[in-house]
């Protein structure tokens, strides 16, 4: 049986969504809208079941802790994701969080605010950082994985205009891309 290739997302408020899906739908994917939340409403089972029921991939899939301290419904969700035999992780875009306490989540690369590729870390407004580590409320359960690739960029549909759905939101499109070209599917 081939494993569902999976996009994983942090953020699942109503501008997350609204980007990912458009974003999804630049790259040919299948987005399952309703892991969207702030926080995460849906189950980490619950999400894998609708993953394996889609009928195309890549399924992008959003997961969001709301800025819950310890381990919150979208990193249960998204650690139930990971732990899943049937379902292939082809990488995290690891939404930046301006979060006080923050001991930083190594990226693999970023897409900043201006669609620029870049091997720092970015804000929440898609402002590179002098660090390649990304803050955010829902990461913490990636530090032990260094064997997902991670693409940090900053909120998802914002980004001071940058990424707005109506311009067909460039830079989550440009981090799913990355995901794919990194796996070889683009």
């Amino acid at each position: 049986m081939d494993r569902k290739r999976v996009i994983i997302v942090t953020d699942g408020d109503m501008a997350a969504k609204a980007a990912v899906e458009k974003a999804t739908e630049n790259i040919g994917g299948l987005c399952i809208s309703a892991s969207a939340g702030n926080p995460t409403v849906l189950t980490g089972k619950e999400i894998i079941l609708m993953i394996k029921q889609a009928d195309h991939d890549p399924v992008v899939v959003m997961a969001d802790d709301k800025g819950a301290v310890g381990k919150g419904s979208g990193e249960q969700a998204m650690e139930a994701i990971l732990g899943c035999g049937d379902i292939k992780v082809l990488g995290i875009v690891a939404v930046s969080s301006n979060g006080k306490d923050c001991y930083g989540l190594k990226v693999n690369c970023s897409v900043n605010r201006y669609g620029e590729v870049t091997y720092t870390a970015v804000n929440k407004n898609g402002e590179n950082l002098d660090t390649d580590k990304i803050c955010g409320d829902t990461l913490s359960i990636l530090k032990s994985r260094d064997d997902l690739f991670i693409v940090g960029i900053g909120d998802p549909g914002k980004m001071l205009f940058s990424d707005d759905v109506l311009a067909g939101s460039p830079i989550t499109t440009k981090a799913f891309k990355l995901i794919l070209e990194h796996n070889g599917i683009l």
